[in-house]
């Protein structure tokens, strides 16, 4: 048999390895993305937990601040309602609050942001870096985004909500368009009240909302 007519065979595990990789080279941006690569797998062939794998990329830094949700409600207060914000400006508002640079460069590139930055967008991936699942960051935009001062859950309009759900889920790239509108479809006719407003609670404790 000659070798065209052999069928070739793809490991099973291989599609998931590399959607990995790749991701974790998207939030690492190596500088030698070639040796970076060398590291990564034979980090994994040794049974270890490979470079970058964790999307929060914050550096363990003395002179650097972790970034928290109470921090990036600091910015989003200073960002004052806008809806685009130059990159320069962000950048040194993002300076002012001694949080790591490298952080703020993932975010841009991962977001393809240019000079005029989308804020919801850039604040929902900021949030992406420290949420494991999309669940947990849509959790920690709600807080972020909230105005409630009377001590109830965290709420924001169920408008915005749509839009972070969307652009996160295209981001992340594992879950299908077809789900997405699902999800918020029920949310929309059964869990949104007359107010409009999405709770927590609503897609954190209802065990009929899969965000993922």
């Amino acid at each position: 048999m000659s070798q065209i007519d052999k069928q070739v065979c793809i490991p099973p595990e291989l599609p998931e390895m590399l959607k990995q990789f790749t991701k974790a080279a998207i939030w690492t941006q190596p500088q030698d993305l070639m040796q970076w690569a060398a590291e990564y797998f034979e980090a994994m062939s040794r049974g270890e937990i490979p470079p970058g794998t964790e999307r929060s990329q914050q550096v363990a830094l003395s002179n650097w601040a972790e970034l928290t949700p109470e921090l990036l409600k600091t910015l989003h207060s200073r960002v004052a309602g806008r809806l685009i914000i130059h990159a320069d400006e962000l950048a040194q508002m993002w300076k002012v609050l001694n949080l790591p640079t490298n952080l703020f460069n993932s975010v841009m590139n991962v977001g393809r942001f240019t000079e005029e930055i989308e804020w919801l967008k850039f604040l929902a991936l900021a949030c992406s870096s420290l949420g494991v699942t999309i669940a947990k960051t849509l959790k920690i935009v709600c807080e972020v985004l909230s105005c409630d001062h009377d001590g109830g859950p965290p709420r924001i309009p169920f408008s915005t909500f749509q839009f972070l759900y969307k652009y996160i889920a295209e981001v992340d790239g594992e879950i299908s368009s077809s789900h997405v509108s699902r999800m918020l479809n029920y949310i929309e006719q059964e869990v949104i009240g007359p107010d409009g407003l999405i709770k927590v609670n609503d897609f954190t404790q209802n065990p009929r909302v899969r965000l993922e």
